[in-house]
């Protein structure tokens, strides 16, 4: 009995001590998936009826998701929960009151489900192939989509949100079904469009995530390819078509070649041709398209030298519709002129002739001894050659017995021409010797031998005279008469012949010769006096000398003649002509200087030609100043745009140009000179000062508006915006903006919204304010000022309320939204009142900040509260969100406040897409080593931004062409891009698409165009160079150690090698000697690699190796690991004999070399310890500079030299001294190595490297982080940061 007795001891204990274990009454919580880190999930709560202090801990593997506090049994979430993952956990809650054992008890974690997972799309990609003519309706593809999530959020809609080539056509060209299935809603046209892109949104039914009800979206893309049919007409390429072709040319000749394709690209048919004119001389080759003569061609018989061709083109089959496809095209040929004609005489005058039937006789008379130069009478000859141009010139001569009496003239024809036979030795044509001469006239044409001539009889009858003839003292009489000289002007008081006949034989009359002259010039028959005849014009410039016969006949029929020269003299009778026009723009303040240019027809070299200038008098004429001899204009003072009345800023000057004649003539020109505004007024308030009264309590209600003026011209500098100068009172004040017409702005005076004015408890029944005016479109603020004194009143009674808006209110931006937009209610306690709305302030926003006020006139209240659009400038890129501040006024108030409390009206304006995408700056250059860039590889970026919303602010980026340098050729398929978001940029990744070309040397040329995602889209486009460097500067290494030995060094080998060229080092490949041409009998392995700076500049095989040997140390450490021969050649096996003296010789030069640098540093010490100091500083500096002040000068692709004025030290070139880092003569270079997969500087990834080369490692410890992050260049890597500054030009 005693053992059951210890058993209940300690019950009874407890019992007697009163005191119990702990009570957890929780077996099941519920935790939301979406829960974030560090917040509360669920409380443990137990009961313990002591009122002891309880202890909470949880285990169990569950536990990794959780916290509690020990005190409070408060848990947390420590782990991020997944509900698709583990829905249910399991945890053990252990509860301790210090007193009594500890409780543990099991506890259900139940994770409830949120909608954090988006709709995935199965199946991918899609892509399907439809013809052009299916109908509508017609099922084209069906995608699928499933969502992790449960119940509304795991529902998948689907619909389309862009269809490419995006405009409004294609988006409603198809709808997609709940299902999935899309269908086609139109009709298709492949020659439109051959290909379509549809952009396929899945979205959930949404749920809560984080508290927010949230619906999960996923896209993808639809590819359909659009099979072409035959159901378009062909097209002729290159029209309009023309040529030619000799006339008289060989049956069956070219003339030129028409060709049509078939629209439809997809089918391409076969296509005949024809000419479907009637009885052309031509024919078609109704395969080739080739056009050849097909029947005689004579220029002179066709209707016209240009034949006019209609052709067709038609399809070999019918189209779709069973009709024949053809089209047509006019051809011009023209039949050139061949020399196939010879010249032939013709009895008429020109122009009635028709020449039709040549004469080879004439006849014509003569007076016997007429004098030189004149005309045979009564003869009609006109010479023609129906040839065209050169070919139809021909010569004109006489022969015959008679040949030597007479001349021709002329004695050269082109084309048509009459003829005259002139005297050349009147002593030889004599009525006594013979009554009759002839004379034969030759026409010679000497471009055509074969056909050259006609001949032509002409019989001239000679008319008798009496024995003497009358003489004149002169043969040749020199007159001269003025230009314009009124008829009956005296030329020659009396021109006389003498005549010793008696009788009417001796009686002398006189007449002019030719009768052509008569209607210029006149004599007097009696005395002999030359007048200007009756209705005679004289214009020098027109003719200047005149040519006649005066002819003395005395009774018996004598005559004689002299030859009268009549010169007409200048008179200034021709005004100056100004060539060109005047129109200047210049900004007000610059100079003016212009040169007015004209001519004069007047005689040159006299005074009626001589050119001056002036200035008319005008209401600019004292502004300006001109040359008067050589027309130079320029302005005697500064222009004042706001001196100018004109709107547009112009300025007319009247510029008079005159001659020196008597009387001098003159011709105006206007200048027209546009003064540019710049903002040199301050504005002015049109009062000294304002006084406004409002009544208390009325919080943001309007106070008054002040108005400034600024008399420059245009909008950015007579803009002015108005704020309040801080004071006593100033911030229970707004003020707003507002344009009242051009440099014309109201400042709207309202109380802070926050603000309420009860005039029993005011200290001060009135504020006094400074309001300033100020013009900000320069650097330097232009600003006036005018104190305003706002007066409180005093009102009481029941005011008005606005009744709040019931809907959103958008509206469309550009004007694309007219009319009434949102009609606001008011309401009133009392039963009488007449209300009225009134808007107090308009708040401009763009994404929630001030907009400042470019949305203050975009609409308009009526005092009915209808708000109208009031502007076609709407713009969502300048701002998103108006606020109208509104209130409502009860005109019938008596007493107290009759307006409301404010309102406001919120119109969101709707954003469309009217922005074309913009690229930001590419800075850097891109550099490609072909032969090691695999697919898929970076080799350069572009960013771009579209300021648009929603889909009209997405970009993608693709490649539009790429070129090669000095090719036209267009390449294709040679790079790709990807596109990413970082924040609000675009970023398109060029990478490598398939494999270059190793041997191209130069750079190509990579147009990458960026296109917007709504429509209308808009696209922009930029060009990226990316030098390439060729298989040329590939270099050979050969190494008398193993290719492993080789491998197994290789970073060292490629840490040595950047030491002593400074640039990035790139292995193609190690090869064993016998697999490559290696020249030494000890070569046991080859290395070959490029050596590339980040410009894209690389060295050859002489550039390498000179560097190399200028570092005795760098070139031990690579002998050390092998390196035998650098570049291709033979090297001959030398002798051990040899190579002992060689070895012994090198160790006696480093020796003496180690002495004599030891000894600089002993002698230099302190100095290289500065000079050491100031190198760190400055390659420290180096490392951060900014890349702006980098120099940038651009590399020459393969070469190692720069394009810019820069030059690359690595070929000892100069150095633009603007860049100097501060390094000494002492310093160790030291250049980044740049990798030319991401075109950026490799990041360093071990700090601890140290160099394995000696005595050449740095001693400075800031100099051995630079060095290590130099030797840490291994292969291309993707982590890397860009360091423009640090390269090899600064160095």
């Amino acid at each position: 009995m005693a053992q059951p007795s210890l058993l209940l001891l300690p019950f009874l204990l407890a019992a007697a001590s009163g005191n119990t274990p702990p009570f957890l009454n929780m077996t099941i919580v519920y935790v939301p998936e979406d829960l974030q880190i560090g917040e509360v999930a669920f409380q443990l709560l137990a009961i313990d009826y002591d009122g002891d202090p309880l202890t909470y801990t949880i285990r169990d593997a569950d536990a990794f998701y959780f916290n509690v506090d020990k005190d409070t049994g408060v848990v947390t979430l420590r782990n991020l929960l997944d509900r698709e993952s583990q829905a249910r956990l399991t945890i053990t809650v252990t509860v301790n009151d210090g007193v009594n054992d500890e409780v543990s008890k099991k506890l259900t974690v139940i994770v409830e489900d949120r909608n954090d997972n988006a709709p995935v799309f199965k199946g991918l990609p899609y892509e399907t192939s439809i013809p052009e003519n299916m109908m509508a309706g017609s099922i084209i593809y069906t995608v699928s989509a499933t969502d992790a999530d449960t119940g509304n959020s795991a529902k998948v809609s689907y619909s389309i949100l862009e269809v490419i080539p995006d405009n409004a056509k294609n988006f409603w060209l198809f709808y997609i079904l709940p299902n999935g299935s899309m269908v086609l809603n139109g009709s298709l046209d492949y020659a439109t469009n051959t290909f379509y892109q549809l952009k396929i949104l899945a979205k959930d039914g949404g749920g809560l995530l984080h508290g927010v009800m949230v619906v999960q979206n996923s896209t993808t893309y639809l590819s359909i390819t659009v099979l072409d049919l035959p159901n378009l007409n062909p097209r002729f390429l290159n029209e309009p078509y023309s040529g030619s072709v000799p006339e008289n040319c060989p049956l069956g000749v070219t003339v030129l070649t028409v060709t049509a394709m078939d629209r439809d690209t997809g089918v391409n048919d076969e296509i005949f041709y024809s000419i479907t004119n009637a009885s052309v001389p031509f024919a078609i080759n109704t395969t080739t398209g080739i056009i050849t003569v097909s029947g005689w061609l004579d220029r002179e018989q066709l209707p016209s030298e240009e034949v006019l061709l209609e052709v067709q083109a038609r399809e070999k089959n019918l189209d779709i519709h069973g009709m024949v496809a053809q089209a047509s095209t006019l051809v011009t040929i023209l039949v050139i002129d061949v020399n196939d004609n010879k010249p032939e005489f013709y009895q008429c005058s020109l122009p009635s002739c028709n020449f039709t039937e040549s004469q080879s006789n004439f006849t014509g008379s003569i007076i016997e001894h007429s004098s030189s130069k004149v005309p045979v009478s009564n003869l009609s000859i006109v010479a023609h050659d129906p040839d065209k141009g050169i070919n139809s010139t021909f010569e004109l001569y006489l022969q015959g017995g008679g040949a030597s009496a007479f001349t021709v003239s002329p004695t050269r024809i082109v084309g048509t021409g009459e003829v005259q036979i002139l005297v050349q030795n009147p002593s030889a044509v004599d009525y006594e010797i013979s009554h009759v001469m002839v004379v034969q006239l030759i026409a010679n044409d000497t471009g055509n031998p074969a056909n050259c001539c006609s001949v032509a009889t002409v019989t001239i009858d000679l008319i008798d005279t009496n024995d003497h003839f009358p003489e004149f003292p002169q043969s040749i009489y020199s007159l001269n008469v003025m230009e314009n000289s009124p008829e009956g002007t005296v030329i020659a008081p009396n021109i006389t012949a003498y005549d010793p006949d008696s009788g009417a034989y001796g009686q002398i009359t006189y007449q002019l010769l030719p009768e052509t002259i008569h209607e210029t010039f006149t004599v007097n028959a009696t005395s002999g006096a030359v007048l200007v005849a009756t209705g005679a014009s004289l214009d020098r410039e027109t003719r200047s000398i005149y040519y006649a016969n005066i002819q003395a006949k005395d009774g018996g029929g004598m005559v004689s003649t002299a030859l009268l020269e009549i010169s007409v003299l200048d008179e200034n009778d021709n005004a100056p002509i100004v060539t060109g026009s005047y129109f200047i723009s210049v900004e007000e303040g610059q100079n003016v200087s212009t040169q007015i240019k004209a001519i004069d027809n007047d005689e040159a070299g006299t005074p009626n030609s001589k050119l001056g200038f002036r200035i008319l008098p005008g209401l600019f004429s004292n502004n300006f100043t001109i040359n008067e001899t050589t027309g130079q204009m320029h302005n005697t003072e500064p222009l004042d745009r706001e001196a100018l009345d004109d709107k547009d800023g112009q300025l007319v000057v009247t510029v008079e140009v005159y001659d020196h004649g008597v009387p001098p003539l003159s011709t105006l020109v206007n200048v027209t000179i546009t003064v540019g505004d710049i903002n040199d007024n301050t504005p002015v308030f049109l009062e000294q000062s304002y006084e406004f009264s409002i009544f208390e309590s009325s919080a943001d209600s309007f106070v008054g508006s002040v108005v400034a003026t600024d008399a420059d011209k245009t909008e950015i500098n007579f803009r002015i915006s108005f704020r309040l100068q801080s004071g006593s009172g100033s911030s229970n004040f707004l003020i707003r903006s507002y344009k009242l017409g051009p440099g014309n702005y109201s400042g709207q005076l309202s109380l802070d919204p926050d603000t309420t004015m009860d005039y029993d408890t005011l200290q001060q029944k009135s504020f006094s304010l400074v309001v300033l005016a100020e013009n900000t479109a320069t650097d330097s603020i232009r600003d006036a000022s005018v104190p305003v004194v706002v007066h409180i009143l005093d009102v009481n009674d029941e005011p008005p309320s606005i009744v709040p808006a019931s809907q959103n209110v958008t509206v469309s931006e550009n004007g694309t939204q007219q009319g009434l937009v949102y009609t606001v209610g008011a309401a009133d306690p009392d039963t009488n009142h007449s209300l009225v709305i009134e808007k107090l302030q308009v708040t401009c926003l763009k994404d929630s900040t001030s907009a400042g006020d470019v949305c203050w006139d975009w609409f308009v209240l009526l005092p009915n509260g209808s708000v109208l659009v009031n502007s076609s400038e709407i713009d969502f890129e300048l701002c998103d969100t108006v606020k109208l501040t509104l209130r409502a006024e009860d005109l019938y108030t008596e007493k107290g406040d009759r307006y409301s409390k404010n309102g406001t009206l919120t119109i969101k304006i709707k954003d469309i897409n009217d922005n074309a995408p913009v690229f930001l700056p590419v800075s850097g250059t891109f550099v490609v080593v072909p032969e090691i860039s695999p697919v898929d590889l970076q080799v350069a970026t572009v960013r771009a931004t579209d300021v648009d919303s929603g889909l009209g602010g997405t970009i993608t980026f693709s490649i539009f062409k790429v070129e090669v340098s000095g090719n036209n050729r267009t390449l294709e398929n040679l790079f790709k891009v990807v596109t990413t978001v970082e924040q609000n940029n675009y970023i398109g990744s060029i990478q490598v698409a398939s494999n270059l070309d190793s041997t191209l040397k130069g750079q190509y040329q990579v147009t990458v165009m960026a296109q917007d995602g709504a429509a209308p889209q808009h696209t922009a486009q930029t060009v990226l160079n990316i030098f390439t460097v060729d298989q040329s500067y590939r270099i050979r290494l050969q190494f008398v150690t193993s290719v492993e030995e080789v491998q197994s060094n290789l970073e060292e080998i490629k840490a040595t090698l950047t030491l002593a060229t400074k640039a990035a080092v790139y292995v193609v490949g190690i090869y064993s000697a016998e697999d490559s041409r290696a020249t030494r009998a000890q070569v046991k392995s080859v290395m070959e690699a490029y050596f590339v700076y980040s410009d894209g500049t690389a060295l050859d095989v002489s550039d390498l190796i000179r560097r190399i040997q200028s570092d005795p140390q760098l070139l031990a450490a690579l002998v050390k690991l092998g390196l035998a021969v650098i570049g291709p050649g033979e090297v001959t096996e030398p002798s051990k004999e040899t190579q002992m003296i060689g070895i012994i010789a090198g160790l006696a030069a480093f020796l003496v070399l180690f002495i004599l640098i030891m000894t600089l540093v002993l002698v230099f010490t302190t100095r290289s310890y500065k000079r050491k100091l100031n190198s760190m500083k400055a390659l420290k500096a180096a490392t951060t500079l900014s890349p702006a002040v980098a120099q940038q000068g651009a590399g020459i692709p393969g070469t190692n030299q720069y394009n810019a004025e820069g030059a690359n030290p690595m070929l000892n070139l100069p150095m633009d001294l603007s860049h100097d880092l501060g390094f000494h003569e002492d310093t160790s270079s030291l250049a980044s190595v740049n990798s030319l997969d991401e075109n950026k500087v490799d990041s360093p990834k071990d700090n601890n490297l140290k160099t394995k080369l000696g005595k050449s490692h740095p001693t400075d410890p800031t100099e051995d982080k630079v060095l290590v992050a130099a030797l840490n260049t291994k292969e291309p890597t993707k982590v890397a940061f860009v360091n423009s500054t640090f390269n090899t030009t600064d160095l």
